[in-house]
């Protein structure tokens, strides 16, 4: 009797292990596949990819497929690119198959187009023709804006002389820290003296 019930066990224990087996491979298959499949639709399908992103905004504006492609694709901030074009489009009347050259050779194109919207509204958009070119010369496109801004704010500056004045100054600036010795400064109202006999070389004697 002890010897039948041991042997029951022994088969019950099989056919567990069995069960239990037959169950494991599906569920191991399947998430074999889901691995495989979901990374891929993450990459193709996901609004988070930023080439997609860049080539939807480029085209709901209006920049040809095969700009929007090439310029996307070049890009290193495609997202920068794309919200740089449509961002003029929105905040002034430039056409954006003009912004679209300076917003992708801009190194920091979100700036660029800030710069573009805050002169574009100062001046009312006496300038537009312009005003990418002077923001895409700047290295500082922001402040070249606040420059042109607050100049305009409280001296009767046309908007060409505002630019001009504040493109110029910026260049300067920038070849001032690009030099390799920086000018000495020397406080206001002091007048530097200058030995005319040369200091002996033992002034005991």
């Amino acid at each position: 009797m002890l010897r039948s019930e041991k042997e029951i066990s022994r088969v019950r224990n099989k056919q567990g292990r069995t069960a239990y087996g037959i169950l494991t491979v599906p569920v191991v298959a399947i998430a074999g596949l889901l691995a495989n499949v979901l990374p891929s639709m993450a990459v193709t399908d996901s609004y988070y990819n930023d080439y997609r992103v860049c080539a939807a905004q480029l085209l709901s504006v209006g920049v040809t497929a095969q700009a929007a492609s090439t310029g996307c694709a070049t890009a290193l901030r495609p997202r920068d690119l794309s919200s740089c074009v449509a961002t003029i489009k929105k905040e002034t009347q430039i056409d954006p198959a003009e912004a679209f050259s300076p917003c992708r050779q801009a190194r920091r194109p979100k700036e660029l187009a800030s710069c573009v919207v805050g002169i574009s509204k100062n001046t009312q958009n006496q300038v537009n023709p312009d005003v990418l070119r002077y923001c895409g010369r700047s290295l500082l496109p922001v402040t070249f804006a606040q420059c042109v801004v607050g100049l305009r704010k409280e001296i009767d500056l046309a908007p060409t002389q505002a630019l001009d004045t504040c493109i110029d100054a910026s260049e300067r600036a920038s070849a001032l820290g690009t030099s390799s010795t920086p000018p000495s400064r020397v406080p206001t109202g002091f007048s530097p003296t200058f030995e005319t006999q040369p200091i002996p070389a033992n002034p005991g004697n």
